[in-house]
């Protein structure tokens, strides 16, 4: 059962994800040499940076397409597509990891005279978010996550095997053809699919102790049904300094 409600969430998120972009098209971007990678992203609005960070499987345009509009009145956003995803090309020996799409995001803020900023990061995002906040705290001012774990066990049950048992036939032809449209490489949906199975599958999280060694100031977003226990976002908080 709870198998098949985490399917349904995927479903929604899917759903959401192809109205935004049927309804946003394509923004102005630029690209950034990082770490070996062509690295994508978006500078809209005015103020203090924030840093816009996606989800797995997903882009700027399908994570963010009600909220940046708003966050644009007030900051600065600078939203970042990360390995494999959107715009932004792949490594094909280089798995995708949190630490190293943490440490690809800080290379491009360096590069383009962020040295601090607000970050907001949905789902997978939300985990490269709390890596910078521990790797680079000079950088990080505030933090929000939003349907992020900070350890494997905090998914509901089920998770990781529904994620193994994903295959590019159950997503949509448009969720396909819009990679195809965007990224460098047009038959690549199956590859990113495949690695991000494999971060899955592979990913152990935090530590207790890394979470509590966080100086910057977290707020945690939780659905009431997400892929996140409840239990796991309240421990989240009580470890936070």
């Amino acid at each position: 059962m709870k198998t098949r409600k985490t399917l349904c969430v995927i479903g929604i998120i899917l759903m959401i994800a192809m109205s935004a972009v049927a309804q946003n098209g394509d923004a102005k971007g630029s690209y950034a040499p990082v770490n070996g990678l062509k690295m994508y992203y978006e500078i809209q609005g005015a103020g203090k940076p924030l840093v816009l960070l996606h989800g797995g499987m997903v882009t700027i345009e399908t994570s963010f397409p009600k909220t940046r509009p708003v966050f644009n009145k007030t900051w600065k956003t600078i939203a970042i597509e990360q390995q494999a995803h959107g715009h932004t090309g792949d490594i094909k020996d280089r798995p995708l990891t949190v630490e190293q799409m943490a440490e690809d995001t800080y290379a491009l803020l360096k590069q383009i005279e962020v040295d601090s900023a607000d970050f907001f990061g949905w789902s997978m995002g939300g985990g490269v978010a709390l890596q910078i906040a521990l790797k680079h705290p000079e950088m990080v001012r505030k933090v929000a996550v939003s349907g992020t774990a900070f350890f494997a066990e905090g998914q509901i049950t089920g998770q990781k095997e529904m994620m193994a048992t994903l295959t590019p036939d159950m997503f949509p032809a448009e969720w396909k053809q819009e990679y195809a449209r965007k990224n460098p490489d047009p038959r690549g949906f199956p590859n990113l699919l495949a690695k991000v199975k494999q971060f899955a599958a592979d990913w152990q999280g935090m530590t207790k102790e890394e979470i509590k060694s966080i100086k910057a100031p977290v707020l945690i977003i939780l659905g009431d049904a997400d892929i996140v226990r409840p239990e796991h976002a309240v421990e989240m908080f009580r470890l936070l300094p």
